[in-house]
């Protein structure tokens, strides 16, 4: 019989307890005892302290599943353990040191990695052999290391400063996309909080980068969020399953929460799909635990998808699942403002808003000192066609319902 996994979850540099493998694909997460006395805070939503065990009978809890790298990673990951496939609890204990937010996972017996699976042409993929760091999306990406102005892949027991994003194979010019759609972001909705983000080079790599400044780290160290995946209780996996008022609905009706971040929220959806951003799925959306209680974190992951022709929508909206971004309506964008509990004036000022800024969008777009004048050109026109056949209908729909 296999030895079963197991390993120690800190939170930020507090031991927090014990997560387990046992017998028939079931997990269970423990608080330890003094974790318990300390009076210290939950290290996630899901996850009350209390001396009983938290059970999950079909693999890793959600909070922990969701802290377990995806896509482009996750297959390297697989291969510097020496195997095609591996678990996620595995995957996990060998590179939870430098997860998203507050809590670490360390292997109390680690395995020692190898790079005879990997890619010794691809520089990201030997960048892997010094890092023990666990980052969810498809993109290929890595954990990096500001200094001095300069970056560098960071190595193992290092927290990272901020994230790089490379181009997909698919999408060769993925993060221009998602730099000029940030700044359109940031211009649609200048009094919110988005991701810091450039294009620059990294040490010992040959190939430009976006880097996003990581909110879940200061001069202090990590910083307590959680995903809304991680929140409402979804396995990685399922993140597209669901509606976007599911978070309305849990910002409504969560001790700590302020009604008015379900309007910041509805703002960000708004400004989102009138950037083509068909991706926005629960994981990208989440919530700092602040003093005061759970609090939106800066916007991030913005990236007009539909110009890749991903048209239909990541989640329902206004009770449509997998509805496409070209059948969108006025009535639909007023429907889901009321999802989120919001009035028709509220609505209607989120939609002025849109409105008295879509020029400063389009003129941060045409203005960025970064990206061919081909793709801004294919970004403006899509804000444009979205803007006409969409949101200049949000005040006629309102007028219609009244």
């Amino acid at each position: 019989m296999a030895n079963l996994l197991w390993g120690k979850v800190y939170y930020k540099d507090l031991f927090a307890g014990f997560i387990r493998e046992e017998p028939g694909d079931r997990v269970t997460f423990t608080y330890d005892s003094s974790y318990i006395e300390g009076g210290h805070p939950a290290i996630a939503h899901t996850l009350p302290v209390r001396e009983e065990p938290h059970i999950s009978n079909n693999g890793l809890h959600p909070f922990f599943d969701n802290l377990v790298s995806e896509g482009w990673l996750e297959l390297a990951q697989s291969r510097l353990l020496g195997r095609r496939e591996v678990s996620r609890f595995e995957l996990l204990l060998a590179f939870g040191f430098d997860c998203a937010g507050a809590v670490s996972i360390v292997d109390p017996e680690p395995s020692g990695l190898s790079e005879a699976m990997l890619d010794v042409n691809d520089p990201k993929e030997m960048a892997l052999l010094t890092s023990r760091a666990s980052l969810s999306g498809v993109q290929p990406k890595l954990a990096v290391i500001e200094e001095d102005g300069l970056y560098r892949p960071a190595r193992i027991d290092e927290l990272s400063t901020h994230i790089a994003k490379f181009p997909s194979p698919g999408h060769p010019d993925l993060i221009e996309n998602e730099y000029l759609t940030t700044l359109a972001y940031k211009a649609l909705l200048p009094d919110d909080e988005i991701v810091e983000l450039d294009i620059k080079s990294i040490d010992g790599l040959d190939e430009l980068a976006l880097l996003i400044k990581r909110f879940d780290r200061s001069t202090e160290g990590r910083v307590h969020f959680e995903e809304f995946n991680q929140l409402l209780g979804r396995r990685s996996r399922t993140k597209y399953e669901g509606a976007y008022r599911d978070m309305a609905n849990f910002i409504l009706e969560t001790d700590g929460c302020l009604p008015t971040q379900a309007y910041l929220l509805y703002r960000r959806i708004l400004a989102g799909l009138l950037l083509g951003n068909t991706d926005m799925h629960f994981k990208n959306f989440a919530m700092f635990h602040a003093e005061g209680g759970l609090r939106l974190t800066p916007t991030y992951d913005q990236v007009a998808a539909s110009l890749y022709n991903y048209k239909t929508l990541a989640l329902a909206v206004a009770g449509s699942r997998d509805h496409p971004i070209g059948n969108l309506n006025g009535r639909h964008l007023v429907l889901l403002g009321e999802e989120f509990g919001l009035s028709p004036a509220a609505i209607n000022m989120a939609a002025e808003g849109m409105a008295k800024n879509t020029e400063a969008a389009k003129d941060a777009i045409s203005e960025a000192p970064l990206g061919s004048d081909d793709f801004k050109d294919n970004l403006i026109k899509l804000m444009e066609k979205r803007w006409n056949g969409t949101f200049s209908l949000i005040g006629k729909a309102l007028s219609r319902k009244q």
